[in-house]
């Protein structure tokens, strides 16, 4: 185990909680956001390509459920640097046990939380208090002609989020709910 982080598995193979651990004194603190060598472990080798920074105003307002269609697909790692929010990843592997299932976690500077989203799943969250920001870690650049997205109230997925959805944007209520013919994204 790393001296900056510890790994937490989920029940979704290879998404994966990762606590950073401070490491404090009178000042305040420091803490290590990303370090491929210690992230090696829980199994990262591609190099960090893109990094994005969101800031999300309003408790409720949703911001998902995307991802990116191989040869585009990443590895995403998110962090909450101000506020909560409720991070959602999607198990979208084709042949995967745990196909279209999700997990929630909540994400804060207060918990030192960070959720490391592999290949082949969606991703989106829910602002629980204000003036939330988060940062985003890519494996891969955004490439508009891979992207795929999953309505975040989708019956066949069944989210449950832990506020009403108060704001959503017009491109993200306009993906297509998923239908039978859905097979999943091939890694």
């Amino acid at each position: 185990m790393s001296a900056q982080f510890s790994f937490q598995l989920t029940s979704l193979q290879g998404l994966i909680v990762i606590s950073r651990l401070p490491v404090a004194d009178s000042r305040g603190y420091l803490e290590r956001l990303f370090c491929a060598e210690d992230l090696s472990e829980i199994g990262i080798s591609k190099p960090v390509i893109q990094i994005n920074h969101t800031l999300t105003h309003r408790p409720g307002a949703v911001r998902g459920m995307h991802f990116q269609r191989p040869p585009h697909a990443e590895v995403k790692i998110i962090s909450c640097l101000k506020g909560e929010v409720f991070d959602v990843a999607i198990d979208l592997r084709a042949r995967s046990a745990t196909f279209l299932c999700w997990h929630g976690e909540i994400l804060s500077p207060k918990n030192h939380k960070s959720l490391y989203i592999p290949e082949g799943f969606a991703h989106g969250f829910q602002a629980i208090t204000d003036d939330c920001e988060l940062l985003y870690v890519h494996t891969e650049a955004y490439a508009p002609h891979a992207e795929g997205g999953i309505v975040p109230t989708d019956p066949r997925v069944a989210i449950r989020w832990p506020l009403p959805i108060t704001e959503l944007s017009d491109r993200d209520n306009n993906h297509p709910l998923l239908d039978g013919a859905f097979s999943g994204i091939v890694i």
